[in-house]
């Protein structure tokens, strides 16, 4: 049996190569066209190349989202864009137009092609629909419970994606038109505007019934599936999808390696012990910006896993620096600043290789020698004598 596969989001060239660094089996990206997540920067055809060849190098793949539900004016250039993927040699799509689909498979592309959560697949039915198509692998909607999963991935019909981790869309994954309605940005054509997540006043026959203090919202706290790993991985799912192509390079290499290490020791030992458990809780939360729930995998969710209140993201500045060497001759370290941080204390460093560990940083100087006693400039390039564990692209953070 293939090992199940860890799929990180990736909002930028940069980010992808951390989520890669830091254990994610694939990585799944936008282009600059038919792609939802239009906020994001999104992949030149060059940069999708050089992901494809540094995927590659560490045995990773790359999925691309060709997902938006296109309007007649959106499809010129789409079949010179499939045919350009194609070259590139990227390992999948991730579609959610049928049309997009078959036209994929009519070019007899190499790269696999998967049915997107926007098509909400809920059922076995469903999925056997999708093979019957051609297709390569379904991503099941957001809206599935855990007994249902089980039952799809009991009949075998093909490859199962779930996601694990990230925002929850309040409507039906993919169906919502508030944003639509409200701005003129349509979801499914990349442009949410996330209307869910904004404030309102609640009003029931002209009585404003919500506190004009702490105005309504209905956004559904973000998915955490940590409890859930070891049951996705015994039924046989074959992909476990992370979303946030929006989030930070701290948030997946966070949260990347979390899971990583969930997922490995679960094969290691043949189940997720408590200890690792409430280890891998722990590290999530420490790049958390929003309050989590198990989204359906426990039935229907309740009012206790939606934000009527205090919903608003809170921005971490945890993450301090980034190492960008190390010199083992003289045992020095240089650091890139990310926040504001004094030294002379005692911190947190964690890496591709590296588990969470307390290390002790001194004294701090820049690039002239000169002793800096605030590192307060974002980008700055700094060094300081190290002592503890090291290595190129590892992550320091305050401890809170």
């Amino acid at each position: 049996m293939n090992k199940i596969e860890l799929l990180a989001p990736a909002g930028n060239l940069e980010k992808a190569k951390i989520a890669i660094l830091y254990g994610a089996d694939a990585v799944y990206i936008g282009g600059k066209q038919f792609s939802l997540r239009s906020r994001a920067s999104n992949f030149s055809l060059g940069e999708i190349k050089e992901l494809v060849d540094f995927a590659n190098a560490h045995h990773s793949h790359v999925h691309v989202t060709v997902n938006m539900l296109p309007h007649e004016d959106d499809l010129d250039g789409l079949e010179e864009y499939l045919k350009k993927l194609d070259e590139i040699g990227i390992h999948a799509i991730i579609v959610a137009s049928p049309s997009i689909m078959m036209l994929a498979k009519r070019l007899n592309v190499s790269y696999q092609v998967h049915v997107s959560t926007q098509h909400s697949s809920t059922n076995s039915k469903a999925v056997s629909f999708w093979k019957e198509k051609g297709m390569d692998r379904v991503v099941l909607a957001r809206e599935c419970q855990m007994e249902q999963i089980e039952e799809i991935c009991k009949k075998n019909i093909l490859p199962i994606e779930v996601f694990i981790h990230g925002g929850m869309c309040i409507s039906y994954s993919g169906r919502c038109v508030l944003s639509n309605h409200m701005t003129l940005r349509d979801a499914n054509r990349g442009g949410c505007a996330q209307s869910c997540r904004w404030k309102y006043h609640l009003i029931d026959s002209n009585r404003e019934v919500s506190d004009p203090h702490n105005l309504f919202s209905m956004s559904s706290k973000d998915l955490q599936a940590v409890d859930f790993i070891e049951s996705f991985i015994k039924m046989g799912v074959a992909s476990l999808k992370i979303e946030g192509r929006m989030k930070s390079s701290y948030y997946l290499a966070t949260v990347v390696s979390s899971y990583r290490r969930l997922i490995d020791s679960i094969y290691e030992n043949g189940y997720a012990s408590k200890d690792i458990i409430e280890q891998t809780k722990r590290e999530i939360a420490k790049a958390e910006n929003r309050m989590t729930g198990p989204g359906f995998y426990k039935g229907i969710p309740d009012e206790k896993v939606q934000l009527y209140q205090d919903h608003d993201e809170t921005v971490t500045q945890e993450y301090v620096a980034y190492v960008l060497d190390y010199d083992t001759d003289s045992n020095f370290a240089t650091l890139q600043v990310k926040n504001h941080f004094v030294p002379e204390g005692t911190f947190e460093i964690f890496g591709p290789h590296i588990v969470s560990t307390k290390v002790y940083i001194g004294s701090v100087y820049d690039d002239k020698d000169q002793l800096v006693d605030i590192c307060n400039k974002p980008m700055q390039i700094v060094k300081t004598k190290w002592s503890g564990p090291i290595e190129k692209y590892a992550m320091i953070r305050k401890i809170r």
